[in-house]
């Protein structure tokens, strides 16, 4: 059966998710111990500096801190605000739960998508066509192993985005989902137009 170019992008999703779960700080384009403040997780922990709400320090008294000025009327010192550190929590607005309502219909679009590219692979296998993808070419000969294919890339991509869910880029893992999704419609497209 002939794919679509991207097809071949969809195929890759399982080794791209094992390289960048090796190292998923070169993915994530921060490096480790990264003392500039770049690393979002590190400028969490940073204290913020705010006034104090608790009570003031008692005033001095108006003979120590009066001053007498040129018009000769007198003023007063006003004791300084307690700082105080605050480290308050991360970006909750920016964030979200991985298995939120967007990601279940993501990956379950993607797993229908991936299932129908199977079927339409297996059939035009069956009546004498080729494979493109040279990934999937070396598991064309065995059902099992093509059916191992599209669920292993479903759940690449499901690393892929949890990859990007916990390094705190929300928009790159929706976007992940999204570009699998296009490249197996366009292989289901391109195989059933293509028998």
């Amino acid at each position: 059966m002939r794919k679509h170019p991207l097809q071949a992008f969809g195929s890759l999703l399982p080794t791209i998710a094992a390289l960048a779960l090796l190292h998923p700080t070169a993915l994530a384009g921060q490096q480790s111990g990264d003392a500039s403040g770049l690393n979002p997780r590190a400028s969490v922990a940073k204290p913020v500096e705010t006034a104090s709400l608790g009570p003031l320090p008692s005033a001095p008294e108006m003979a120590e801190s009066a001053t007498a000025s040129a018009d000769g009327s007198e003023a007063y010192a006003m004791p300084a605000l307690q700082v105080v550190s605050f480290t308050g929590p991360a970006a909750e607005s920016a964030s979200h739960r991985f298995w939120d309502r967007e990601n279940s219909v993501l990956f379950a679009l993607n797993a229908g998508a991936a299932a129908a590219d199977f079927s339409v692979t297996r059939a035009n296998l069956a009546s004498g066509g080729q494979e493109l993808n040279p990934v999937t070419r070396l598991l064309t000969g065995s059902t099992p192993a093509l059916a191992a294919n599209f669920a292993l890339e479903t759940g690449g991509v499901i690393a892929v985005n949890y990859l990007f869910h916990k390094t705190g880029h929300h928009q790159l893992e929706r976007v992940a989902s999204m570009v699998n999704f296009s490249g197996s419609v366009a292989a289901v497209a391109y195989g059933a137009t293509h028998r």
